[in-house]
């Protein structure tokens, strides 16, 4: 991989809250989270279906979907039972649905190099052939790690004009 810009210029300095990277484990970055992922990708949408099919703890599980949620990764939307009380189901929304590559760049890489005793086969539904997880550049060639440029525009704290905290202010 080659870096370029400011981040090729950076030398020893962190990248820390500029790098989206860290910015998304910053979300991401328990198991408990991604187990959470998983099982909305699997089609949970109940808070008992998460804490049962992940194996977590109400707490932990009620910790990450509030996390999730105020991260925009899933929606939170009320439903009501007749003669029962409302309650909440969790749905991914369109920056949860992003995040399917990578979760299933997981699965595949531990398919290969550490396969459970049952490894799940991704296959696409309607033509039933096997679906991988690949960079490819904006002109379909698949690329590699030796074959990608990172370039990034912002100094990384190297007299940066633009702190985190006013970029974050400007926001929407």
């Amino acid at each position: 991989m080659k870096l370029r810009g400011a981040l090729a210029r950076r030398e020893n300095r962190p990248v820390g809250g500029y790098c989206p990277i860290e910015r998304t484990l910053g979300v991401l970055s328990t198991r408990s989270a991604m187990l959470v992922l998983r099982e909305a990708f699997y089609g949970a949408t109940r808070f008992e279906e998460f804490a049962a099919r992940a194996d977590l703890t109400d707490a932990t599980t009620s910790a990450r979907l509030r996390e999730l949620v105020r991260a925009g990764i899933l929606d939170k939307q009320p439903y009501q039972r007749p003669g029962q009380r409302i309650r909440h189901e969790y749905v991914l929304t369109a920056a949860g649905q992003d995040l399917m590559p990578a979760l299933f760049a997981l699965l595949q890489w531990a398919n290969r190099h550490d396969p459970p005793p049952y490894p799940p086969d991704l296959r696409h539904d309607e033509c039933g052939e096997p679906v991988t997880i690949e960079a490819r550049c904006a002109s379909g060639h698949v690329v590699n790690a030796d074959d990608i440029a990172v370039t990034a525009a912002g100094p990384f704290g190297l007299d940066d004009p633009v702190t985190l905290e006013d970029w974050a202010a400007q926001r929407p």
